[in-house]
């Protein structure tokens, strides 16, 4: 079941799966298509930076970034945590599908991460407030 917002103003969570645990809130940054993190996302600026990529020239850090689901090589877990350290990872993650690597980032770099959310990531609003629970598995949405 999901609402996005209830007609007395309360929201409603959207339920998922958890990945990592903890709480991020943020601004959505949604994606219509995966990212790679080794070479598609700058860890020093947390801008994505891969060509080609619908949200080219756009900052991660501090947005709760929801996309498909990673891509590419297995260092994209350590961006993931260099992100963290440099102060410029998401407040959390969102995926359709959550795959190893960036499971795995997400948890070393302690960024809250649901997968399987009982809503397309279309639905959602891009730049909505979002909080996202990884021990529960919700997504609170707000437009």
């Amino acid at each position: 079941m999901f609402i996005f917002n209830h007609l007395c103003g309360v929201i409603l969570p959207i339920t998922g799966r958890g990945i990592s645990g903890g709480t991020g809130k943020g601004r959505l940054l949604v994606s219509p298509a995966p990212i790679s993190f080794l070479s598609g996302v700058d860890p020093e600026t947390g801008i994505i930076v891969e060509t080609g990529h619908p949200l080219k020239g756009s900052c991660i850090a501090g947005r709760v970034l929801a996309f498909p689901y990673g891509k590419g090589s297995t260092v994209g877990s350590y961006v993931l945590y260099a992100l963290s350290r440099n102060g410029h990872a998401p407040a959390a993650i969102v995926n359709t599908e959550a795959e190893a690597i960036i499971a795995t980032g997400a948890i070393i770099a302690n960024i809250p991460m649901i997968d399987r959310i009982s809503v397309p990531l279309a639905k959602l609003n891009d730049a909505a407030m979002a909080t996202v629970n990884g021990d529960a598995g919700t997504l609170a949405y707000e437009e």
